[in-house]
């Protein structure tokens, strides 16, 4: 009995820690718009407890192997010094300026790195709900232990855990977003502009689950992006998984953003009441 329980308790421990690089890592990817989404969208006056749950969020969830850091520098340096006039040319072009020069045109003037920032939010906001289909790696974890204990009180509440705050992410990515919009007078384009959202992301979990890409290939690589995606977009098969996605994300996207808004009141309206009790 106790043999076979440490060889059990063994099988967990390998398994969390497989789990754990590449849950830790796509939630780092996940955090990464949410973040940014506070900086771009959120007013900056009495932010600070919201900026350092934000930023909390995402350095908890830090890769711990000084590794990523290293690959992510040597990226870096090797890609500034072979960049072609063609891959920083589409990625301009056919990126998001346009589209969002035109839809949150305003009196109020923004910078160059707030478009930048824009960018980089489009480019890895598909990371936060792409977690959801990181449930197939719970087929293989099942097979490996093989104990209904284990899987139901482990490894099933580790998995929700992970796709919930991923996806929440999403959620309040997208409030933050619709906030923006709601403040320079365009509250009539926040659903289309989730609707729209919710298709770029369908795209983008297909092309990062099926043709391996990542946010970082659109500007390493958008010309292979750009003709083996369209390529892919062109076939019925991806068109049905894409579409399934896409109304997988609408639909989720509509409860939990009303379950998530329905916390906000709750916990704004008892700052409120303690506040005036207070005072």
């Amino acid at each position: 009995m106790r043999a076979e329980l440490g060889e059990l308790i063994a099988k967990v421990i390998q398994v969390l820690q497989i789990n754990s690089t590449w849950m830790i890592w796509n939630l780092f990817l996940a955090f990464i718009p949410l973040v940014l989404s506070i900086w771009l969208f959120r007013s900056r006056r009495n932010n600070i407890g919201v900026w350092g749950l934000g930023f909390l969020a995402l350095f908890a969830c830090v890769p711990p192997n000084r590794n990523y850091f290293q690959a992510a520098f040597n990226f870096i340096i090797s890609y500034v010094t072979n960049i072609s006039t063609l891959q920083l040319g589409l990625f301009l072009i056919l990126g998001l300026i346009p589209l969002s020069i035109w839809l949150f045109r305003s009196r109020y003037g923004r910078s160059t790195i707030w478009w930048l920032g824009f960018i980089i939010f489009y480019a890895f906001l598909p990371n936060a709900p792409y977690l959801l289909t990181d449930i197939i790696h719970l087929i293989d974890d099942i097979r490996t232990i093989q104990s209904i204990w284990v899987i139901t009180l482990i490894l099933f509440p580790v998995y929700i855990f992970v796709i919930l705050a991923g996806f929440e992410a999403y959620v309040i990515s997208l409030i933050n977003l619709g906030a923006y919009l709601h403040r320079v007078g365009k509250s009539q384009w926040i659903l289309w502009v989730e609707l729209f959202t919710h298709l770029l992301c369908a795209v983008g979990i297909y092309w990062g689950r099926f043709l391996r890409f990542n946010s970082w290939d659109l500007i390493t690589q958008p010309d292979h992006l750009l003709t083996r995606g369209v390529e892919e977009l062109l076939g019925k098969q991806p068109v049905v998984i894409m579409a399934i996605t896409f109304a997988i994300l609408a639909g989720l996207y509509w409860l939990m953003k009303r379950v998530t808004l329905a916390l906000a009141r709750q916990a704004n309206d008892k700052m409120n009441v303690g506040s005036s009790v207070n005072s």
